[in-house]
């Protein structure tokens, strides 16, 4: 990349930092980049490029999701200190010392190795890595932008780093960025990953699914035609995509016993995306669309607007019968929504940012992106956590569970949603509810039937907690089933006072 193609990349960064904070300190972002580039003078990437591209990149990333000046002036210094010579010190007389923790943090967060390391190791990564997202989740945010940029260079680097870089990522960063609501980072991540970790079965896969892909985006293009026109007669303004399912997600559905890789039984390799203006709008969309195209019977529409994910994401999902009689999975949502399910958590952050500085009420007028700082509350528990856990083994069990596993939501009777990973069961899930919910637990149903207690609980599912009058106490033999550290640990302190009461 020619010096003359740099400078116009960082002008990009200008403008789309200028566009969404008009009072950014430029200057501060100028001065950055003039440090960055001559920390990296010299300086070459693997694949070829000027050094001080990736950094841009990364700061770029980060404009796209609009996070505050601070959050790109670290990411334009992010590798000054590891590999361009830099020192803290620089960093703090020159750009203070918030930047320099960010940059010091990231720089934290890179150490962190998963496959190929030792358990201690890897353990006391991941405790950095918490403290540092308890801390500041920005470090977490411009680390996620660093792997991306990362991944697209990975051809230029040896094997074994492309496998190594390729693992971590699927088994730390993508579920990292599912857990903070950001679901296209999340699918940038894996399929980035995925053909490096497993090239064999992506070239398969690419191969195989081509002729389904194509047929699918003939059906989204006919309905697109269809709902247009009837959005345009009933006066509603819409924007209406077709959503390509990401290929390692695909991959891993394919391997469902319930699918056994029939590509037919996957209803959402092409979904219909329709954004509106207004949540009043995405009701009457769902109308729409049910009015031209038949829903699923039994499958039903997935409100989660009424009924957000513990992450943060809102959508109407329905699935209707398309053109030929294929299975169409429609999303429906506002454009808010729709930025805040591309950048999750980055998008409270910039929401915060701007009510920082004592924004105009109409930039704070942002009304379906709700800012809840309980949505990273995980974080902070598994930092009390790992204070208490001696044991290695312990800790890297609560962080794959309760962290970095696939997600369910389930629902209690009242409607209320909670978070759990995928194997929780009835007594996480009462332990989940409240602390003390699992002692007086007797029996558990799930969709209105009773269930045994180790029974695997699947995201949508209600779930009713029975309870004895009086505290009957956790069985030794939930130890053998619960998944979740809270379950564990409640049940282990139940026993133990049990004992130390006889």
């Amino acid at each position: 990349m020619s010096k003359i193609n740099l400078e116009k990349r960082f002008q990009n960064l200008v403008d789309n930092v200028l566009e969404y904070d008009p009072s950014a300190d430029i200057n501060q972002i100028k001065k950055a980049w003039n440090f960055t580039k001559l920390a990296h003078t010299g300086q070459v990437r693997l694949s070829g490029g000027p050094y001080a591209a990736h950094p841009l990149d990364v700061a770029l990333r980060l404009s796209e999701w609009k996070l505050d000046t601070t959050s790109i002036i670290a990411a334009l210094l992010h590798d000054s200190i590891e590999e361009g010579g830099a020192t803290r010190d620089d960093l703090v007389k020159g750009f203070g010392e918030e930047v320099a923790f960010l940059v010091d943090g990231v720089t934290k967060v890179t150490d962190l190795r998963l496959k190929g390391s030792k358990e201690a190791e890897f353990v006391e990564s991941l405790r950095k890595m918490l403290l540092v997202m308890a801390k500041d989740l920005r470090v977490v945010l411009i680390k996620l932008a660093d792997r991306l940029h990362n991944l697209k260079t990975m051809y230029a680097i040896p094997r074994e780093g492309q496998l190594k870089n390729a693992l971590e990522t699927l088994d730390v960063y993508a579920p990292l960025a599912e857990r903070l609501g950001m679901g296209d980072v999340k699918g940038e991540l894996e399929d980035l990953s995925f053909k490096y970790a497993y090239s064999e079965d992506y070239d398969e896969l690419v191969k195989n699914s081509k002729i389904y892909f194509e047929e699918a985006e003939q059906d989204i293009l006919k309905m697109k035609k269809v709902l247009l026109k009837a959005f345009l007669k009933e006066g509603i303004k819409v924007e209406i995509q077709g959503r390509q399912k990401h290929l390692y997600s695909l991959w891993r559905k394919l391997q469902r016993p319930e699918i056994d890789w029939d590509y037919e039984r996957i209803h959402d390799i092409v979904a219909l995306r329709i954004i509106v203006d207004k949540i009043s709008e995405c009701y009457g969309a769902l109308g729409i669309v049910h009015a031209q195209y038949r829903p699923v019977p039994h499958i039903g529409v997935s409100d989660f607007i009424a009924q957000p994910k513990p992450n943060g994401y809102r959508s109407i999902h329905t699935k209707v019968f398309g053109p030929g009689g294929r299975i169409v999975e429609v999303q429906i949502r506002t454009q808010k929504m729709h930025e805040q399910a591309e950048s999750g958590i980055a998008a409270h952050w910039a929401y915060s940012d701007q009510k920082g500085k004592n924004a105009s009420d109409k930039i704070l007028e942002r009304g379906d992106i709700e800012v809840n700082p309980e949505k990273i509350n995980w974080v902070k528990q598994l930092v009390d956590w790992q204070k208490e856990m001696n044991d290695s083994e312990e800790f890297l069990r609560a962080v794959k569970f309760d962290a970095f596993k696939h997600r369910n939501f389930i629902f209690s009777p009242e409607g209320d949603v909670y978070d759990l990973p995928a194997g929780a069961t009835p007594v996480d899930f009462a332990y989940a509810v409240h602390t003390n919910l699992g002692n007086y637990l007797s029996q558990a149903k799930v969709d209105g039937r009773i269930v045994p207690l180790d029974y695997k609980l699947q995201s949508g599912q209600v779930v009713e907690i029975l309870k004895t009058k009086n505290p009957k106490g956790p069985s030794s033999g939930w130890l053998d089933f619960v998944v979740t550290t809270l379950a564990r640990r409640e049940i282990n302190r139940y026993l133990r006072s049990d004992k130390a009461l006889r």
